[in-house]
């Protein structure tokens, strides 16, 4: 599935420098592509692209949207060089945090950006572009857009407490709609317009220099989506379109009493009965715009944690199977290259070994999960490891390296991980030597997350299972991208043979 022996990096673009207060596709996204290419490094790996929520702490796995992308991301540079905005409109900034996101001030700073860029558009007119681009997403598009017109209107409040009419999508009513917030419309038509083109050139960038982005997947939608609104049919909803059931994990590493996901479930059967026609276009969408797609929570294919909606933990769930291997089928057959990553972390099964197995789908095997008292048989280590495989020191949910060794690794895991590498390890160094483990791993794809490659502590943990605030904010500094971390990852690189494209 991994074409070559290679590595990479973890980064979500909201973490790159800019001074609009988050990463963007803009300049330092290009700098980074840069960095990428003069370390000889294979992938660029991201978080979902779509649209975060301020009242959901700004997380990228919890959307209004599967398919629309986070306008955010626009980079307020470009559109100066398209003549949609003026360096005077920019001169007004707030005074942002360098290190972090405060996503109260950039919503706000980037919205009236936004809205007199669509100003300026829609004097000028139209364009051929813009029109191709809304025909080629119609099947998404004009609903998401209505979807967040009528959000706005109704103040916020869930499309289930919308009137009956606008709730069960009426012709009527779905057409009223549109004539009434048509401005608002348009808008939102043509802020997903900018983030696919700026998106669109930068990917080009990455391609011409060897760089594939992976990006990531989420196996469950949010309840108030214009996806679960456009289709109820196929979420366990009762009556009045509220989750029966919704999704989370038995208790695990990450939290004693499980987490409470609260995405409503899918209704496989109903999802069968399409042959799957809603997923299908999910990931053909996902494919057109990434080279490679990790998929959140694997295991759900096979059965999934179903929790009733009325319960405040997860803890009184139940395992419920699901068609995976059938599922997959189905998407081999439309796609004769499916680049899937499975995220097969946690208590895996074996129904889902088998169909990864079956589908040639690498899994993930990180480091910080594997130096506890089962290291000589754990999946995690590395003399355990597979060529099909993708090794990361850890992943956004995890702690960096160095928090993990002061605060989370217990004094046996930190004496067998000494052992392991036949050196005393210390705070100091055990960035170093984890990422030394991932670089000479036989796995195909070794992933380090920027963070680790920094050496940064806890305040640069990108995310905490969990915890609904304070999350997904990391940044980047531009200082911090020196030529001596370049050479230091270039050498890394080389002498591990990543750089074998």
């Amino acid at each position: 599935m991994l074409d070559h022996r290679g590595s990479g990096i973890l980064l979500h673009f909201t973490s790159l420098p800019s001074r609009f207060g988050i990463g963007d596709f803009g300049p330092w996204a290009y700098r980074f592509a840069d960095f990428l290419a003069e370390t000889k490094q294979s992938y660029w790996q991201c978080l979902p692209l779509n649209p975060t929520e301020i009242e959901y702490g700004n997380s990228p796995y919890h959307s209004p949207s599967a398919f629309a992308c986070n306008p955010l991301l626009i980079s307020p540079e470009l559109l100066i060089q398209e003549g949609l905005l003026t360096e005077a409109d920019l001169e007004i900034l707030p005074f942002f945090p360098r290190d972090r996101v405060d996503f109260d001030l950039v919503v706000s700073y980037k919205d009236r950006l936004l809205s007199l860029a669509y100003d300026r558009f829609k004097r000028e007119g139209a364009n051929g572009e813009y029109r191709s681009f809304c025909s080629e997403q119609f099947s998404w598009l004009d609903d998401f857009a209505l979807f967040v017109a009528l959000k706005q209107d109704f103040k916020g409040r869930p499309w289930n407490e919308w009137p009956d009419s606008l709730r069960d999508r009426e012709p009527e009513a779905l057409f009223l709609g549109r004539e009434r917030l048509s401005e608002r419309i348009q808008k939102e038509k043509f802020l997903q317009y900018l983030f696919f083109k700026q998106w669109s050139s930068l990917r080009k960038y990455c391609t011409e220099r060897e760089i594939k982005i992976i990006g990531d997947i989420p196996i469950y939608v949010v309840h108030d989506s214009a996806d679960v609104w456009m289709h109820p049919n196929l979420f366990n909803l009762d009556h009045e379109k509220r989750p029966v059931t919704v999704a989370g994990v038995p208790p695990d590493y990450f939290s004693k009493t499980g987490q409470l996901w609260g995405n409503p479930v899918y209704r496989w059967e109903e999802l069968k009965s399409t042959d799957y026609e809603w997923w299908v276009k999910r990931i053909a969408h996902n494919l057109k715009m990434l080279d490679v797609v990790r998929v959140d929570h694997f295991r759900g294919f096979m059965a999934y944690w179903e929790v009733p909606a009325t319960e405040k933990i997860a803890v009184n769930g139940r395992w419920t199977e699901a068609p995976g291997m059938d599922f997959f089928s189905r998407l081999s057959a439309m796609f004769p290259v499916l680049p899937i990553i499975a995220e097969d972390l946690g208590t895996i099964t074996p129904d889902v070994w088998s169909t990864m197995e079956h589908f040639g789908f690498p899994g993930m095997k990180v480091l910080l999960f594997a130096f506890d008292e089962s290291l000589p048989r754990n999946a995690y280590a590395p003399h355990n490891h597979t060529k099909n495989a993708v090794v990361y020191t850890g992943t956004h949910d995890n702690n960096t390296a160095r928090a993990w060794f002061e605060k989370e690794a217990g004094e046996q895991d930190r004496s067998r991980l000494s052992r392991y590498v036949g050196k005393d390890i210390t705070v100091e160094n055990v960035h170093r030597e984890l990422i030394r483990l991932a670089m000479m791993s036989v796995a195909d794809a070794a992933i380090l997350s920027m963070q680790d490659l920094l050496d940064l502590g806890e305040w640069a943990r990108m995310n905490r299972p969990g915890q609904e605030k304070g999350n997904w904010q990391w940044r980047l500094l531009p200082e911090q991208l020196t030529a001596p971390l370049a050479q230091k990852l270039l050498g890394m690189t080389e002498i591990y043979g990543r750089n074998s494209k």
